[in-house]
């Protein structure tokens, strides 16, 4: 009998490093997100059958995307908070996302664990292994990813501030 399939939180990853860069070969993919060749394929797979991704190739359905990182990402994906550490600035304490909430709904310093970190904060697991050595390498990433973080731990408010954002880098160009 079939199992059913779910996607992986390493799988958002791959989904938004599509967007980045579509069509993006396995090898490229893999090593942009430092993992294994067959690891990219596998989460390529579950994408596509969750209907994130087009059939037969490596193209992400923009709007399936947002809708799930919306609506979905914070229950498929729920936050697990550690404890105060140094780490890389993620979710509202991202540098580039901090100017989003101007109206004065603050988020709490959140923080990926990372050795040499450059800002102090709560912990927040990050959704994959490695996430601080594909960040530090691309800053576009880093900055989705860190929106993928407001969806997950925001107030409502602050998910639709970040929805909005996500929207716009989606579906601008």
């Amino acid at each position: 009998m079939p199992t059913q399939p779910s996607l992986r939180p390493f799988d958002v990853a791959v989904a938004l490093r599509l967007l980045l860069v579509p069509e993006d070969r396995y090898e490229p993919l893999s090593t942009a997100l430092v993992t294994s060749t067959s690891a990219a394929h596998r989460s390529v797979a579950r994408l596509q059958q969750a209907g994130l991704c087009e059939p037969s190739s490596r193209t992400i359905n923009p709007e399936a995307c947002h809708e799930f990182l919306r609506h979905g990402v914070r229950y498929a994906f729920p936050p697990v908070y550690g404890p105060e550490r140094q780490g890389l600035p993620t979710a509202g304490s991202h540098p580039d996302l901090s100017a989003l909430f101007d109206d004065g709904s603050t988020m709490p310093s959140m923080v990926w664990p990372m050795d040499g970190g450059v800002v102090r904060g709560q912990t927040l697991v990050p959704l994959f292994n490695g996430v601080t050595k594909v960040a530090t390498r691309d800053a576009q990433l880093h900055q989705l990813l860190a929106v993928v973080d407001i969806l997950r731990v925001g107030t409502s408010s602050q998910r639709a501030v970040a929805a909005d954002h996500l929207a716009h880098r989606l579906f601008a160009g």
